[in-house]
């Protein structure tokens, strides 16, 4: 019988509009981990590790054999928007009126023997962000992984 297979492990990370630090509260950003986790499940993309920091998301998830990463993303950002914008931490807070996520966002391959490091990693995004700016974060990333940008749009 013929089958196709897949384990395509993935490493996703985007900001808030404008880096706005807005999961100020822990409840916030366990709510949106657990809320972004579910979105991803039912897209047949198990989360293997997920960490909302105050202006930024990290995700290492198995990208389904018949999504595209793209749309994979896009239903994330979109669906996550459209509900935190609906929960009562976000209505009582001014900076939630206009909520997005950025336009673009930063992903890459993970290899089966890096999953256990980037899971650590993602794990420990709040005592990483006491040293580390997320905007230097994501330029060593693109830079360590070969990646051509442009500072000037990066951050839409």
């Amino acid at each position: 019988m013929p089958q196709s297979l897949s384990r395509a492990a993935l490493h996703l990370t985007f900001s808030t509009q404008d880096r706005r630090k807005t999961f100020v509260m822990q409840e916030m950003r366990d709510a949106t981990a657990a809320y972004i986790t579910g979105v991803l499940k039912n897209r047949g993309c198990p989360v293997m590790r997920i960490a909302v920091a105050s202006e930024h998301i990290h995700i290492l998830f198995l990208l389904s054999r018949t999504e595209t990463i793209a749309d994979t993303v896009a239903a994330a950002k979109r669906e996550s928007s459209g509900w935190i914008v609906k929960q009562e931490w976000a209505r009582m807070n001014p900076s939630f009126a206009q909520f997005h996520w950025q336009k673009g966002y930063a992903i890459f391959s993970v290899s089966s023997s890096k999953i256990d490091d980037v899971s650590t990693y993602i794990e420990n995004q709040m005592e990483h962000h006491k040293r580390v700016t997320f905007q230097d974060e994501y330029r060593a990333f693109l830079k360590r992984h070969e990646v051509d940008f442009d500072e000037k749009y990066v951050w839409e």
